[in-house]
């Protein structure tokens, strides 16, 4: 296991002060880069533990937030401010491009080699960057199956991975077809994994505080989801010693 360091960043975004968190590899060369987003209750440690296994692979990684630095453990709370996030394309895309600035000035990462990914909301960043055409070497996302504005995909520079459970509630088989749909009108090299069983925020350990409707812990595809990410990486943005 490699020896990583990690700090927060805070840096301006959607009228707040946002507070992200960086990982780097052992080492003081360039790496390649990943730029991680959380679900839409905001930032937490399962997300900060995620770019920290990130640069133990050897990737600068940057966990970016959403709320300035709150974590959004009323699913009220959460919703009011998710639902509006994510009905507004050009908001992500600021969200988006603001973390991913911060990440491209870090001296550690490569400005040329980044992937996106991340889960929920987070994901749905992810996605618009890449409509936006901003130039990724993959994009990685799990219950995030949204779709963007007419022809905007066709903008999409690199593959894209996407994994939901079948059983998800919120990202239900209409969704999917519709995401499916626009990946393959655009020209865009997608790929999709249902996994079986298994509800919205899977990947998310249980939480000690009320969760919306359709979400569950799913461990054994949690684990699955997280190996194909690394995979999906490994094949787009391999780190060279």
């Amino acid at each position: 296991m490699t020896t990583v360091t990690t700090r927060t960043v805070e840096y301006p975004a959607d009228d707040l002060t946002m507070i992200g968190h960086l990982a780097l590899p052992a080492g003081a060369e360039r790496r390649p880069a990943v730029l991680i987003g959380p679900e839409g209750m905001g930032l937490s440690d399962v997300e900060r533990r995620r770019a920290e296994a990130l640069a133990e692979l050897g990737y600068v990684a940057l966990a970016f937030d959403l709320h300035g630095g709150r974590y959004l453990e009323d699913p009220e709370e959460m919703l009011a401010r998710c639902m509006p996030l994510l009905a507004d394309p050009d908001r992500m895309r600021a969200i988006g491009h603001t973390a991913l600035n911060v990440l491209r000035a870090e001296p550690r990462a490569d400005p040329d080699r980044i992937a996106a990914i991340g889960y929920g909301t987070g994901g749905a960043v992810a996605l618009e960057l890449g409509r936006a055409g901003v130039d990724l070497r993959a994009i990685g996302t799990v219950n995030a199956l949204t779709t963007g504005r007419p022809g905007e995909a066709a903008r999409i520079r690199c593959p894209v991975w996407a994994g939901v459970g079948s059983e998800d509630p919120i990202m239900p088989s209409a969704q999917r077809e519709a995401f499916t749909a626009e990946m393959q009108a655009a020209g865009v090299d997608w790929r999709l994994v249902i996994y079986g069983g298994a509800l919205h925020a899977f990947h998310h350990p249980p939480v000690d505080h009320p969760a919306p409707p359709g979400v569950g812990y799913h461990p054994r595809h949690a684990e699955r989801a997280w190996r194909d990410i690394v995979a999906l990486l490994g094949e787009c943005l391999p780190v060279t010693v």
